[in-house]
């Protein structure tokens, strides 16, 4: 079996800590199953960031093969996440004057704006991922969410703009080229995470994710269904286990054990007497440690990281009362399972507080290894491709039924190279609903990107 299933679509999400390839597909009730998973010790990837090239090919690489072992499928193309402490984000408002007021806003007039975003002067070094539009406004009427079909003469839009390194994001683009696969779209994690463990309600009350992973925590604030913020913090799980390798003087791979096995966010969970032992190196004595000091050295670290993010939360304007988020805080990631650390977060926000499973979109037979809040940007990374592909399909069908209008074709010769570069089908038509056609200005801004690394030596 190979990837020409057309419904068939992988994820991967290059971690600090583990590379994790998944395989899914939608069932015949539209919910996702998955057909196959491959992890690895992520090595050569320092806070998201991709520092030794060769290492990270090397683990996608055993990633790649445990999931086609999993799945009999053999993967030649995949969707990669992009993290790091490198990623920030900016508001951006932006308009255009419609040379013609007497014809109804068409998708090419949301094209030109977003592409006018697109052009906008990074710092150096730059380069904008994601121009996410919220809401629009139509000569001066405000809060409009779709302006398509409306009269206006001025267009103009607040956007959310993504903006990540250059370098980091084309050294993921080579270590997936090296490993033999095609990369097919790039999506930001903390989008893919809400994706697998949000609920439409969810975004649409307003509600912050905290994605927790070993070298990164990631945050993204949703209010009334659109994404409002994105933050990527430079701390994760691993700066836990190095306090508590440095606080008891253990080897790493010991203090990873305690905090797993032992851990916990809350101190007063634990009584003076209860006693952890570690054998000692090479015939030294055993080390004892009790769980007491241990879920100090844990509280302290968890403390600075939920209060950074806390910051974030209020630079968004959470205490205001038109931006308050009435869901609270959704935890995930792998860095969710720690003990007690629900409590904990309420208790320093005043949030409601609740961990996010991704199983909000998968089918009911998956076992619950998959489920583990650990997967979510993997199974976010599937969910967004599926749906991509879904799209296309419609598309066809669309396109068989019904001609181009006059208007659609006249796009189409402005963008054809998006569509060949990316989809590879002869056949595609160019996607006529909104949500494609803002993706286009990405697609565009990707093509040039595997351009770039066709080229590259």
């Amino acid at each position: 079996m190979t990837m020409e299933d057309k419904d068939i679509a992988v994820g991967l999400d290059i971690g600090t800590t583990k590379i994790v390839v998944m395989i899914g597909r939608n069932n015949e009730y539209g919910k996702m199953e998955i057909l196959g998973i491959g992890r690895s010790k992520s090595l050569g990837v320092h806070r998201g960031v991709v520092n030794n090239i060769t290492q990270t090919i090397q683990s996608i690489q055993q990633a790649v093969q445990e999931a086609e072992a999993d799945s009999g499928i053999k993967i030649d193309a995949v969707v990669a996440g992009i993290a790091g402490q490198h990623i920030r984000s900016l508001q951006h408002s932006d308009y255009i004057t419609r040379d013609n007021s007497d014809e109804v806003i068409s998708e090419k007039d949301i094209y030109t704006l977003c592409n006018q975003v697109h052009k906008l002067v990074m710092l150096p070094g730059e380069e904008i991922i994601h121009v996410l539009p919220q809401e629009f406004k139509v000569d001066g009427q405000a809060e409009i969410t779709e302006p398509i079909g409306m009269y206006g003469g001025r267009l103009e839009a607040n956007f959310h703009v993504v903006v990540g390194q250059i370098s980091s994001i084309r050294n993921i683009g080579r270590c997936i080229k090296s490993a033999g696969l095609d990369l097919t779209g790039v999506t930001l994690e903390p989008l893919a995470s809400a994706n697998a463990v949000l609920s439409q309600e969810e975004k649409e009350a307003g509600v912050a994710l905290i994605d927790i992973g070993g070298g990164t925590t990631d945050l993204a604030i949703f209010k009334d269904g659109i994404i409002r913020h994105t933050a990527v913090i430079p701390f994760g799980g691993n700066v836990i286990t190095e306090d508590i390798k440095e606080g008891c003087s253990i080897i790493e791979k010991q203090a990873e054990l305690l905090k797993v096995k032992f851990g916990s966010a809350w101190p007063g969970e634990n009584k003076d007497n209860e006693i952890v032992s570690i054998p000692g190196l090479r015939g030294r004595e055993p080390k004892e440690i009790t769980l007491k000091n241990l879920s100090k050295i844990i509280h302290f670290r968890v403390v600075e990281i939920i209060e950074q993010v806390y910051l974030e939360i209020k630079n968004y304007g959470h205490e205001e009362q038109k931006k308050k988020l009435i869901a609270g805080i959704v935890i995930t990631g792998g860095g969710a399972q720690l003990k007690h650390l629900k409590q904990l977060v309420e208790y320093i926000t005043g949030m409601d507080t609740r961990i996010g499973y991704p199983n909000e979109h998968l089918a009911g037979n998956s076992d619950e290894e998959t489920t583990s809040p650990m997967y979510a940007t993997a199974i976010g990374l599937v969910l967004n491709s599926i749906e991509k592909l879904k799209k296309q399909e419609e598309e066809i069908e669309k396109k068989e039924e019904d001609s181009v209008p006059v208007m659609e074709q006249s796009f189409d010769q402005e963008t054809p190279e998006a569509e060949t570069e990316l989809d590879k089908d002869p056949e595609a038509p160019e996607v006529k609903s909104t949500s494609k056609k803002r993706k286009n200005i990405f697609e565009k801004w990707f093509e040039d990107f595997k351009d770039f690394l066709d080229n590259a030596e």
